[in-house]
């Protein structure tokens, strides 16, 4: 897909709905975009937020379908809540952090304007993730179905009571497991939650999924890294509780015995764009504080 600047018009912009500066942001780029002879497009939910009221809006499942660039201002959950629904209009992202992490929003508040700038005189690095799309199969029938950019978590909702699957990938069966339940990760999500369980830490750019175990009944279970294209299949077995899956953190679905958990690679891809500097492993050393003791020893001497 070939993204030019020039064809950078209609601006969407998404803001998170509970902080006063997200609204601070927004208003200061809504009337950048003005100054720049573009047309900013509120989706109808972040238009509640702003103090204008002759502004062009759209319901934000409709906003990628009239606009060329979309800009999320918020964390990095506004931003995962946007790509769900603008993947299938391919329409690109810019992310400004609001939020706390920001490995996807990673735009400063401070830098907006100057960054935003760049951005739309075409300087920028194109950065294309894959999401993941599940389904729940009951006798072969899909009852349930949704996609997540960061990862699907199979796990027990609040109960203490391990929960009790078989894992297969393309086919093969893996293992049958107890534990609390299985993350399973792109490589977006690989810095998500899939780290808090111990899982790798995957360049953006690989084609693969991580399986993260969750507290498994065995010191031997490991984290498994797989082919973007796999196919996995993961079958309830009889638990105590009912085990339950949720998308990008989103509400859980609960599985019955004899369910089928079915995950693969979603056919279309997010587009974000960076402005130039952005480094993947910069992000790193900065959210996940890697030269923190060694930048303080320096700061010492």
């Amino acid at each position: 897909m070939q993204i030019s600047a020039k064809s950078f018009r209609n601006i969407g912009l998404i803001g998170r709905p509970d902080k006063s500066s997200v609204v601070e942001t927004l208003c200061l780029i809504h009337d950048h975009l003005l100054s720049l002879g573009l047309h900013p497009v509120f989706d109808v939910e972040t238009a509640e937020l702003v103090p204008y009221t002759n502004t062009q809006t759209v319901s934000r499942h409709l906003l990628g379908e009239v606009v060329d660039l979309v800009i999320v201002v918020g964390g990095d959950g506004s931003l995962l809540h946007a790509a769900r629904v603008l993947v299938k209009y391919n329409t690109p992202v810019i992310g400004i952090n609001r939020g706390r992490l920001g490995f996807l929003t990673d735009i400063k508040p401070t830098d907006v304007i100057f960054k935003l700038d760049q951005v739309l005189k075409g300087e920028f690095q194109l950065d294309r993730r894959f999401l993941l799309e599940m389904e729940i199969r009951t006798n072969n029938e899909i009852v349930y179905d949704a996609i997540a950019l960061n990862d699907v978590v199979l796990h027990s909702g609040k109960s203490v009571h391990m929960i009790d699957f078989e894992l297969n990938i393309d086919g093969q069966y893996v293992y049958r497991q107890h534990s609390d339940g299985l993350i399973v990760s792109t490589p977006t999500g690989s810095t998500a939650y899939a780290l808090s369980g111990g899982g790798p830490i995957l360049h953006p750019s690989m084609d693969a999924i991580a399986l993260v175990p969750m507290h498994p009944h065995t010191l031997s279970s490991r984290p498994i890294v797989v082919g973007g294209q796999s196919e996995i299949k993961i079958n309830i077995k009889e638990n105590r509780v009912l085990p339950m899956v949720s998308a990008d953190g989103q509400h859980s679905v609960s599985l019955n015995v004899g369910d089928s958990l079915h995950i693969r690679k979603h056919p279309f891809k997010l587009t974000l764009l960076h402005p130039p500097g952005y480094d993947f492993y910069m992000a790193c050393r900065t959210k996940l504080g890697w030269n923190q003791d060694f930048d303080s020893l320096q700061q010492q001497d």
